[in-house]
């Protein structure tokens, strides 16, 4: 499993760029928004990765975030949210937008994405609802971790240990009050864990 990538891009397109990890050259599928702030071709980039198995293919699917790709992985567990409908999801809506929509149900932000009718987008806001919870809405509420941080980082571990989002953030931000500016990646995951199991 490829989950990580970290070379220089060799080019990019419409839907996808190739990196270049010490002369094999990676085709990555991505986002618009995405592929729109990976810098200049020979740059050195770092994109988190899903890789996609099927009987006759096999993709890398690229974000400039572990947050990006958690979102990614939650609306495919949506029926009918296939990697294109996805991506173009990710391609309208920040992180903190999708969240934003579907925490307050408004499918239409969600529909305004391309290839997503109504159906489709109250499909999504109904099923991932439950998932992402009322994160960083509301009183009291942990504010959503800028994507490329240690928070995010370590939001993005928790959730791979099964967590939902809204207890794995709720649970850093504890842990990063509790540790306080200087904390590394290793202990904001320990501390985090200690107060999601509670």
């Amino acid at each position: 499993m490829i989950a990580k990538l970290r070379g220089l891009l060799d080019s990019f397109a419409a839907d996808h760029a190739v990196v270049d990890v010490n002369g094999v050259g990676y085709l990555v599928f991505a986002s618009t928004r995405t592929l729109s702030n990976l810098g200049p071709v020979g740059g050195e980039i770092v994109l988190h990765t899903v890789m996609q198995v099927s009987d006759d293919d096999i993709r890398l699917i690229g974000f400039a975030s572990g947050e990006e790709r958690d979102w990614f992985r939650l609306l495919n567990s949506v029926q009918g949210v296939g990697t294109k409908v996805a991506l173009a999801i990710l391609s309208a809506l920040s992180g903190d937008e999708l969240h934003r929509a579907v925490a307050s149900s408004d499918s239409a932000m969600i529909a305004r994405s391309q290839g997503v009718g109504p159906k489709l987008a109250q499909r999504i806001v109904n099923e991932l609802k439950d998932k992402v919870g009322a994160l960083a809405l509301g009183p009291g509420a942990a504010a959503a971790p800028t994507p490329g941080s240690l928070a995010a980082d370590a939001v993005s571990a928790l959730i791979n240990l099964g967590f939902r989002p809204a207890e794995a953030s709720s649970a850093v931000a504890k842990a990063e009050s509790e540790l306080g500016p200087g904390a590394t990646l290793d202990a904001l995951v320990r501390t985090a864990l200690k107060k999601a199991s509670r």
